[in-house]
């Protein structure tokens, strides 16, 4: 615990009193702040007027003897190496100060009125929040995600936000069963706080300290004004999101907080395949929904033990969005129907063909409703949906988007 050298850049410049001292080396300290103190005034009843480097060698002294040092740590996964706050301001070329105003400890920001000074800023979606990081955040996340986050091993349930995994990979593993059961998640990256997250690195292998810096820049409090402007109509649910949100939670938003909420699934998943394996059945997962398939399933039994075992792990089910779809009704697994081979619905394709067709004619300006500010990519990127695994469905939305005249 400490670092000597932060411990003598906290002294310096601070009135040489009891109460200002510890204010000072909390911080870098913790709990044994006030021990150093007492031992530091005894050494010095007054100011001392010794060079820097004679102080150091002292505050080094004290803390070999009273504050425990903490055991080399054990890395677990091929993770960044940050073995101390200052590796870790190094590895992300962070400035003294950044890493606790980026983490904001203190929680000040969810106090503060909005404005510039926020990380990040919110945009309601219906009943979800968007807390979209300024550019620098931002860029911070994205070094973690790739540094630390994409290290560690998410389960092979997990389809959502994975590299080679996909909603098609999910509803292939579901499609032609005779039964298929989903479950949604209630809320489910705002059930994730600052405590799982930094034991998560914890078991990575970071410190305590690094630990809980790193778990501060992925998480944000929602501002006061913002929860007031939520939409909707009062209720149970709406009372539990906002009351999650006040408090510091993974928001939707972040390049990091997908692999997050995966990585703090694991336990989750790990049960629920167990489960799944228990009854015949198979099991998936693609953000916040859950899918069971398999034949002649206890689907309520399912239902409800899956839902006990939920809440066991830090999570909770909501009643009112589980289906239940047998063979002979419409399957739908990640928006693709999984009757027979996974696919997107014929209404789907009739839509966009036609919107192909009308971009044709008309131009693409007016068919642009939504104003997207990249259609073209737009219209790309639900070609390749709606024509995934149906090739003659992509052939004829292909060439419907060749006749546009961009």
């Amino acid at each position: 615990m400490g670092d000597p050298e932060r411990v003598l850049r906290a002294l310096l410049g601070v009135a040489w009193t009891e109460p200002a001292l510890t204010r000072a080396l909390t911080e870098p300290l913790g709990e044994r702040a006030a021990e150093v103190v007492a031992r530091l005034r005894e050494r010095w009843p007054e100011a001392p007027t010794v060079t820097h480097a004679e102080l150091l060698a002292e505050v080094t002294g004290l803390m070999r003897r009273i504050v425990p040092r903490e055991p080399e740590p054990v890395w677990r996964w091929p993770v960044a190496r940050w073995a101390s706050l200052d590796e870790f301001a190094r590895g992300l070329d962070l400035r003294e100060g950044e890493p606790e105003w980026f983490a904001d400890p203190g929680g000040w920001l969810r106090r503060a009125p909005e404005g510039r000074l926020h990380h990040y800023r919110p945009t309601w979606r219906g009943d979800r929040l968007l807390e979209t990081p300024a550019p620098r955040l931002a860029e911070l996340q994205r070094r973690v995600a790739r540094r630390v986050l994409a290290r560690i091993p998410v389960h092979p349930a997990a389809h959502g936000y994975v590299r080679g995994r996909s909603p098609h990979t999910l509803a292939a593993e579901h499609a032609g069963r005779e039964m298929v059961v989903r479950v949604d998640v209630e809320g489910f990256f705002t059930r994730i706080g600052p405590a799982r997250i930094a034991g998560l690195f914890r078991a990575a292998g970071y410190p305590a300290a690094v630990a809980q810096v790193l778990a501060g820049m992925l998480v944000t409090s929602t501002p006061r004004a913002v929860l007031r402007r939520a939409p909707g109509p009062p209720g149970e649910t709406r009372r539990r999101l906002l009351d999650r949100l006040a408090l510091p939670h993974l928001p939707q938003g972040p390049p990091s907080s997908p692999a997050v909420a995966n990585l703090l699934a694991h336990a989750l998943d790990r049960r629920l395949a167990g489960l799944a394996a228990a009854v015949g059945a198979r099991y998936g997962r693609y953000a916040d929904d859950l899918v069971f398939s398999g034949a002649a399933l206890p689907v309520h039994g399912l239902v409800r033990r899956a839902s006990a075992i939920a809440a066991e792990e830090g999570f909770t089910l909501r009643p009112d969005k589980t289906r239940i779809m047998p063979a002979h009704h419409r399957q739908r697994v990640t928006g693709l129907v999984v009757n027979a081979s996974p696919a997107p619905s014929r209404r789907e394709y009739d839509e966009l063909r036609a919107l192909l067709h009308n971009c044709a004619r008309t131009g693409p300006e007016a068919q642009n409703r939504e104003a997207h500010p990249a259609f073209r990519e737009h219209l790309l990127g639900r070609i390749a949906w709606v024509g995934a695994g149906r090739p003659a469905r992509q052939a004829r939305l292909t060439a419907l988007f060749g006749a546009i005249d961009f």
